[in-house]
């Protein structure tokens, strides 16, 4: 402890932490600041929830197209590793140092503020594309079904689901939705904990019926009474062709469903943004993260098992972003239901996605506008960012990312398919960025606790598979995210080759742009601070605690609530 107390006054560069930060007032609960207003059960459906997007429940049918059941199927599974590695070396930093400035504050404080930088406007970015993104796909869950022309399509054809007369223009839907998300953020966390509790939970018990559904289908509990078993894994085949035949071609396909299974794990990472919010962090953080493993084994593996099962790689309707043609991202749950004859459930599932799709775009909205105060509150952002109202609502950083969702109006004028491809292209680089800083923070953080002589067994929550965890995670998602591209050369397509790399070039020139103004340089190990803030921090827990045992034990039904 005698080194850390020496440590603490010390300064590190022009982005350190010295010892007047102990009292750093955005980790201080004021009316100046986020309020700690998510509840433990709404943190865990919330982490829950936040990883079964629409990346799974929609983008998994160009991963089958593309790769074939077996090819979805390890693609997914080895992905999904790469993302518990992500998962767990960020709630390791989380759960000893649960601070309000998000990812970018464990970068700038263990490895380079100018890293925090970069990766904090890299991560806006990410959310200032995804939650348009997501709208978007809103038009995709209303238009699935007849052939219509929309008179300001370039491409098109548009599949009508419930409005097959397009009687109402996509624009009026677009802003009633994007009013309604801003709503729900503008009312506070706890409006919006609460409400993405019941969402994740009926997006949770979809996906499970989903599965179940598939199940039962495949077994010839169909109006069919035809039992598939593993028939679409021998025709046409447990692998597709991508772009060239033969193994080169199989090799294409499964290469491009690790760029779509990284799209699809994409959010998981939400976890991290909400610790700032968090009723608890030490021990709520930890037990939501080690949830992860099971939610992507039971829901993404899973998901994608059955999905190769029910449904043939070389199947028409299957969406691939790349065909204009092609109009709006249909469900492969869908495009099943229809095969087989199932009258009424395509609109349950219908239903069902377009709950996903609304509460990824409300949780998106919540992530950018918390990312845009964090970066604000470092000093990284203009100031009048980090202003929020007495309900602890940074508003002006939420009417900032409010604006980007005016991006959905592009689609009156282009096909939605390509530039839905665009807007996969930029969101998978800015994602995969994310991920590889936070690998590279927590070997960082690891090294200097290591340095300073404080062993992991001390903290609140280590981290399993480490440290090479975190190496591995950071080595394969800098090779999936360099090669991410290779499609955009079979043919050259210059558009989707700029969307697929520009996110490159800007996060070098954030990073190096900070690194030169404000001249720092990567924090040595015996320097770098763990411990400034951490005493606001424990206080802040022990008031907690106390005021929960001051409430007395809960009832057995309460106990009953908080196993459910």
């Amino acid at each position: 402890m005698n080194i850390m107390d020496e440590e603490k006054a010390k300064t590190v560069g022009s982005g350190s932490f010295s010892e007047q930060r102990e009292e750093d007032p955005t980790l201080q609960e004021a009316h100046d600041t986020l309020h700690r207003g998510l509840k433990a059960r709404q943190i865990s459906m919330i982490a829950l929830g936040g990883a079964v997007g629409t990346g799974l429940i929609i983008g998994s049918g160009t991963g089958l197209r593309r790769g074939g059941p077996l090819g979805l199927l390890i693609g997914y599974s080895f992905v999904g590793f790469v993302c518990y590695l992500v998962m767990v070396s960020l709630g390791e930093m989380a759960a000893y140092l649960p601070h309000k400035k998000g990812f970018s504050g464990y970068a700038s404080r263990f490895v380079d503020p100018a890293l925090g930088f970069a990766l904090g406007w890299n991560y806006l970015m990410k959310y200032l594309i995804v939650t348009p993104n997501n709208l978007l796909r809103v038009e995709a869950v209303l238009t699935l079904n007849n052939l219509h022309l929309l008179p300001s399509s370039a491409a098109g054809v548009v599949i009508r689901y419930w409005d097959t007369q397009a009687k109402v223009h996509i624009a009026v839907w677009m802003t009633i939705f994007i009013a309604l998300i801003f709503i729900v953020n503008l009312l506070g966390v706890r409006v919006f904990g609460e409400l993405e509790f019941w969402l994740s939970s009926i997006k949770v018990l979809a996906l499970i019926g989903l599965i179940l559904m598939g199940i039962i289908v495949d077994l010839g509990g169909n109006p069919k009474h035809d039992r598939i078993g593993f028939r679409y894994w021998k025709d046409p085949g447990v692998f597709s062709h991508y772009l060239k035949e033969g193994g080169l071609g199989k090799f294409l396909g499964f290469w491009a469903v690790m760029t779509n299974a990284l799209f699809a794990y994409m959010g998981t990472e939400l976890i991290g943004v909400t610790v700032g919010e968090a009723e608890n962090p030490r021990k709520n953080i930890p037990k939501a993260i080690k949830r992860t493993f099971w939610r992507i084994l039971v829901f993404y593996i899973g998901g994608v098992f059955v999905i190769g099962l029910i449904v043939p790689s070389n199947d028409p309707n299957l969406f691939v972003a790349t065909k204009a043609k092609t109009g709006a991202a249909a469900s492969p749950f869908v495009v099943a239901a229809t095969n087989f004859g199932i009258r009424g459930l395509n609109h349950v599932i219908n239903g069902a996605i377009l709950i996903f799709v609304m509460s990824a775009a409300n949780s998106d909205l919540y992530i950018g506008s918390r990312t845009l105060y964090a970066l604000a509150a470092e000093g990284k952002a203009p100031a009048i960012f980090k202003k929020v109202s007495k309900g602890g609502v940074p508003w002006p950083a939420l009417l900032f990312c409010t604006a980007f969702c005016a991006l959905v109006y592009l689609n009156t004028t282009s096909s939605a398919a390509q530039v839905f491809t665009y807007f996969v292209n930029l969101v998978t680089f800015f994602g995969a960025t994310t991920w590889m800083c936070i690998s590279l923070s927590h070997i960082r953080f690891m090294k200097a606790l290591k340095v300073q002589g404080i062993s992991r067994d001390q903290l609140p929550y280590k981290a399993p598979f480490q440290p090479w965890g975190s190496y591995f995670a950071f080595v394969v998602t800098a090779i999936i995210t360099f090669f991410k591209g290779f499609d955009t050369f079979m043919p050259w397509n210059h558009k989707n080759f700029i969307t697929s790399y520009i996110g490159a070039p800007v996060f070098l020139a954030m990073w190096l742009g900070y690194k030169l103004y404000h001249k720092t340089k990567v924090i040595p190990l015996e320097d770098v601070d763990l411990i400034s803030g951490k005493k606001a921090i424990d206080d802040e827990e022990e008031r907690y605690l106390a005021e929960q045992a001051a409430k007395g034990p809960r009832t057995r039904w309460q106990r009953i609530w908080d196993a459910l």
